[in-house]
C-alpha cells in the first residue's frame, strides 16, 4: 500500500466521473430529442425503426403505459433468449458444437441478460456458441442497458413536468438511447481494444505450445466488440468465464485501466443527464458528491484490507503474508481494489473469480456496496434513478425533522411518493434475507456450496445480494449450475430488477401530475454539502439494515458451523 496505489484509484474512479459529465450532456439532448451531430446519419435510421414498428414517437404515454411497454418488451426479449439457448445446438456459427442450454440454465441466463445482472451460471467458452453470445446476449447487453436509461429520462421528465400525464414515450427512449449513445460508443472502443490486443475472430480455439512443450486448444472468440457493450453497458457476463481477469479479454495494463474506467462512464453519465433534463444541475452534483465520496470510501477500505498480512500466510512462515491470490501483476491490489468497488458500486460482475480472493473486510465492503442499492453510480439510469429515490427518502425524513416542506426539484413530496420509494428500496433485503434463509433450509440447497464454513455463508449471501441487486458478481466458490440455484437467483434478479422499475415509474406517475413550485423559505436546501450528510446517512443505513442482519442469522450460522466440524471430523 503507497501513495502510487491511492492515486491509481484516484485516477480510475475520476476518470469515469469526469467522462460522465460530456456523455452525460450528450445523453440529455438524446433524451430530449435535441439536435445532435449523429443527425445526418441517424435520423433517417432511427425513422425507419418507427415506420417498420407502427411507432409514434411523439406520442407520450403515462406511467402504466410506459410500465406496460417496457414490461412487455423485456418479456418478448426474455422468450427470444430463452428459445435461442434451448435450440443453440441447431443454430449456426457453433463451430464448437456446443448443444442446446438445459431447461434450468436457459431460464437463469436469459433472465439475467435480460435484467442487465449478467449472472453467469455457465462458462462461456465451454457453454455458449458465437451466435449465441453475439444474437442472444449481446443483443440483451445494448437494450437491458438501454431500458434503464429510460427509466432515468422518464424521472427526469416527470420533474419537469406541471400538472401533465405523461412522461415519455418508452419506444423512443429505447430506440435513442440505443442508437445515439451505446451503439457508437461501442464501436470505437471495440476497434481501440481490437488495436490493444483483445482477441477478435470467429474460430473456435487455438493451438498453442506450453512451457514444457505440450500442446494446448485454448478458446477464443469475438471477443472485443462484446467486450465493449458489455463494459459501457455496465452489464458483465463476457465471452471467457473469468471475464476480464482473462488475458485474451485483458491483456495489458492499459486494457484494464480503459475497461474499469468504461464500467461506471455512463453510470455517472446517467447522472448529469438527468440533472440537466431535469433542470437540476446544482442538485445532481450533490448527488454525485454523495456517489463518489462513498464509492471512493469502499475502495479505501477495500485496498487497505487486501495490503494486511493474510493470517493463513502469517501462520505458514510465508516471507511476505500479502495475499496476492487474484490479484495479478496488472491488477495489484490498488487495481484490484478500484476493480471491486467499480464493479460492485455499478451494476456489472466483470471480475467474477476475483471477489472470491478478497480477504474478509474487503468481500463484505464489495458485499456491503451492492446493498446499498447498486446507486454508485449504478446501472445507466437505474442507478441515478434509485439515487433520487434516496434523495426523495432524505428530503422526507429531514424535512419533517426540522418543520421544513418535504419538497424536491419543485415537486412535494407525499406519503404516496415514499410508499413507493420503501417498495424500491425493501425488495433487495427482502429478497435476499428471504432467499438465502430458504436455501439453508432446503434439502440440497447447499451442496453447490465447496465452503462448508463461514466463507460459505459469504458465498450464499453474496449470491443473493449480488442476484437481488443485478450485480452478476459472485464469490468463485459456489457452483450455481443447478435447478435449485438457477431457479432461486433467477428469481432474485427477477425481483430486484422490475419491482423497483415500476415503483420509480409510478413515483415519477405521481409526480408529473403535480404542479412546479418555485422555492420558499421553508424549503429544504438540497444543493450543497448541508444536504450531502443527510443523504449519506441515509443511504448507510439502508444498507446496514439489510448487511448487519445477514451477518447475524444466528440460525445459519450455527448450520455453517455444525457443516464446518463434520467436514473437519
Amino acid at each position: 500500500m503507497n501513495w502510487q496505489g491511492w492515486a491509481e484509484i484516484a485516477l480510475t474512479l475520476g476518470l469515469a466521473l469526469g467522462l460522465g459529465w460530456p456523455l452525460g450532456i450528450f445523453m440529455s439532448r438524446v433524451w430530449n430529442k435535441e439536435s445532435t451531430w449523429l443527425d445526418p446519419v441517424l435520423k433517417p435510421v432511427e425513422r425507419g425503426f418507427y415506420a417498420l414498428a407502427g411507432i409514434d414517437p411523439n406520442k407520450s404515454q403515462g406511467w402504466l403505459g410506459y410500465g406496460s411497454s417496457l414490461i412487455g418488451f423485456n418479456l418478448f426479449g426474455f422468450v427470444l433468449l430463452y428459445a435461442l439457448l434451448r435450440l443453440q445446438g441447431i443454430l449456426p456459427f457453433n463451430p464448437q458444437g456446443f448443444a442446446g442450454v438445459s431447461p434450468d440454465l436457459a431460464f437463469n441466463t436469459a433472465v439475467s441478460f435480460v435484467t442487465n445482472t449478467n449472472w453467469q451460471s455457465y462458462g462461456g467458452e465451454t457453454t455458449m456458441s458465437h451466435f449465441t453470445q453475439m444474437v442472444g446476449l449481446t443483443t440483451q447487453n445494448f437494450v437491458s442497458a438501454a431500458t434503464g436509461a429510460t427509466i432515468a429520462a422518464a424521472l427526469a421528465r416527470a420533474f419537469v413536468g406541471n400538472r401533465e400525464s405523461g412522461i415519455g414515450n418508452f419506444w423512443a427512449d429505447l430506440v435513442r438511447t440505443t442508437l445515439y449513445v451505446l451503439l457508437p460508443l461501442a464501436i470505437v472502443l471495440a476497434v481501440a481494444l481490437i488495436g490493444l490486443g483483445v482477441v477478435q475472430n470467429f474460430a473456435a480455439s487455438v493451438s498453442v505450445s506450453t512451457l514444457d512443450g505440450a500442446s494446448q486448444s485454448v478458446s477464443v472468440a469475438p471477443t472485443a466488440s462484446q467486450l465493449a457493450i458489455k463494459q459501457l453497458g455496465i452489464n458483465g457476463g463476457g465471452i471467457f468465464n473469468v471475464n476480464s481477469a482473462h488475458p485474451f479479454e485483458n491483456p495489458s495494463p492499459l486494457t484494464n485501466l480503459i475497461t474499469a474506467i468504461a464500467i461506471n462512464t455512463l453510470g455517472w453519465a446517467a447522472f448529469f443527464a438527468f440533472g440537466r433534463s431535469a433542470f437540476a444541475r446544482k442538485e445532481i452534483r450533490a448527488l454525485a458528491i454523495a456517489g463518489i465520496l462513498i464509492l471512493g470510501a469502499g475502495a479505501g477500505v477495500i485496498y487497505v484490507a487486501e495490503a494486511q498480512p493474510a493470517p493463513a500466510l502469517v501462520a505458514a512462515g510465508i516471507e511476505n503474508p500479502i495475499n496476492m491470490e487474484g490479484k495479478e501483476t496488472r491488477f495489484g491490489l490498488a487495481g484490484t481494489a478500484a476493480w471491486a468497488a467499480q464493479t460492485t458500486g455499478a451494476s456489472n460482475g466483470s471480475v467474477n473469480s476475483m471477489h472470491d480472493s478478497l480477504m474478509p473486510l474487503g468481500g463484505g465492503m464489495a458485499m456491503l456496496l451492492m446493498m446499498l442499492g447498486e446507486i454508485l453510480p449504478g446501472g445507466i439510469g437505474s442507478g441515478i434513478a434509485i439515487m433520487v429515490v434516496m434523495a426523495l427518502l432524505s428530503v422526507f425524513v429531514a424535512g419533517l425533522m426540522v418543520g421544513r416542506t418535504p419538497e424536491y426539484l419543485g415537486k412535494k413530496i407525499e406519503a404516496r411518493e415514499i410508499q413507493f420509494a420503501m417498495v424500491a428500496l425493501l425488495v433487495v433485503p427482502l429478497s435476499t434475507l428471504g432467499l438465502s434463509a430458504l436455501t439453508v433450509v432446503w434439502p440440497g440447497g447447499l451442496a453447490s456450496l465447496f465452503n462448508p464454513g463461514a466463507h460459505g455463508l459469504s458465498e450464499l449471501l453474496y449470491a443473493f445480494t449480488s442476484a437481488t441487486a443485478n450485480n452478476g458478481s459472485a464469490f468463485g466458490g459456489i457452483s450455481a449450475n443447478v435447478p435449485w440455484w438457477n431457479t432461486t437467483l433467477g428469481l432474485a434478479m427477477l425481483l430486484g430488477r422490475f419491482i423497483p422499475i415500476i415503483a420509480v415509474l409510478a413515483i415519477a406517475g405521481s409526480m408529473v401530475t403535480k404542479p412546479k413550485l418555485a422555492p420558499s423559505t421553508g424549503t429544504l436546501p438540497t444543493t450543497g454539502a448541508l444536504f450531502v450528510g443527510p443523504l449519506v446517512g441515509v443511504i448507510i443505513i439502508l444498507g446496514a439494515l439489510q448487511y448487519f442482519p445477514a451477518l447475524a442469522l444466528g440460525p445459519i450460522v450455527e448450520h455453517f458451523q455444525v457443516l464446518e466440524a463434520v467436514a473437519a471430523n
